[in-house]
């Protein structure tokens, strides 16, 4: 399905808002990609990324959009409730779909678009890029090589600062003060990737969570643990009202202490590695370099890199709709546990 006489991987996505523009502007930075095709609901926002990135065709309407298939790769960038019923058409006119998260409007329409990717040997990958962002992948390498020793426990501090007041979130994603479950299902759910990513699998979770900003429905600052089965601890500390240093605080949109019996290790809002050896007072600074275009460290082209690697070499694909099935479990466990006000186990 790659272009004729052209070679490079046809690309149709859906979706012209927000954070679809990272998408689009990750894909038009491929040489060996090339977006046929563009639909949202707003013609003129359909229209407007169509002109910027030099796309030639766009629709409003679904149908049309896969009727200009078939393509490699379709990337769904829309709402939740949009999902599967888009995953369900995409399967059967793309090699590969990608499908941006929260993913579906719920844990049955998460398992039947699992199920449809099974059915139809499509794989379908939600876009969970947070683990892409260039520090993570050191900070896994420095945890394997055992810099850090036995770890003993982490903390992630969510501290974007922009959820104050009655205009927060209107700007970018207005929908966020309508969303009933918000810091974790929006946000949180990020760190519970991350956290497998880092540490494996979670035995159990313990979650506070509560609404600071009465202008939004959902929560927006709380805590969950993570408890493994060797007693170690991960924590995200949320709180969308409060801010941290940093040049850009939607970069690292935090600060991170990981703890271990050799070292601990510390990254800043600006995306620098700390490390200080158990005994010493200095940090001393990780050398490494990451891309700052797009957002979050590049990471929504990292992944985006990462569907088009496997296509060209055959690398495996990483968040697969059922692997992925294992962080909204872990999600479901949260939100038990700040109602039931305990310890909920997670399967594995």
């Amino acid at each position: 399905m790659t272009i004729e006489g052209d070679g490079r991987f046809s690309v149709g996505v859906i979706g012209a808002g927000y954070f679809a523009g990272f998408h689009h502007e990750a894909w038009s930075r491929m040489d060996d990609v090339a977006v046929l095709s563009v639909c949202d609901r707003s013609i003129d926002a359909a229209r407007d990324v169509a002109s910027r990135y030099d796309i030639s065709r766009t629709q409003t309407d679904s149908a049309a959009f896969f009727a200009d298939g078939p393509y490699d790769i379709i990337d769904i960038a829309t709402p939740p409730d949009t999902h599967l019923e888009l995953i369900r058409k995409a399967v059967t006119c793309a090699r590969i779909v990608v499908c941006q998260k929260p993913f579906c409007a719920s844990e049955s329409e998460a398992r039947q678009a699992a199920a449809l990717a099974r059915a139809s040997n499509i794989p379908v990958v939600v876009h969970e890029n947070f683990r892409f962002q260039p520090w993570y992948p050191i900070i896994r390498h420095l945890i394997a090589t055992g810099r850090l020793g036995d770890l003993y426990q982490a903390t992630f501090r969510l501290r974007p600062g922009d959820g104050q007041g009655a205009d927060a979130y209107l700007a970018r994603q207005p929908y966020f003060q309508k969303l009933e479950k918000f810091l974790i299902h929006e946000t949180g759910i990020h760190w519970v990737d991350v956290f497998r990513f880092l540490f494996g699998e979670p035995e159990a979770v313990f979650a506070d969570l509560r609404r600071l900003n009465p202008a939004i429905a959902g929560e927006d600052s709380g805590l969950f643990l993570m408890r493994y089965a060797d007693g170690f601890r991960a924590m995200f500390d949320g709180n969308r009202l409060a801010d941290h240093a940093a040049e850009d605080r939607r970069l690292t949109m935090g600060e991170f202490l990981i703890e271990g019996s050799k070292a601990s290790l510390r990254l800043d809002g600006d995306g620098q590695i700390l490390i200080r050896n158990h005994g010493a007072n200095a940090e001393n600074a990780f050398e490494y370099t990451f891309e700052r275009e797009g957002f979050g460290g590049n990471c929504v082209f990292n992944l985006q890199r990462h569907i088009v690697e496997h296509l060209t070499q055959g690398a495996p694909l990483v968040n697969l709709a059922d692997d992925y099935l294992k962080n909204m479990d872990i999600e479901a466990a949260i939100y038990r546990s700040n109602e039931d006000k305990k310890w909920i186990a997670v399967s594995r």
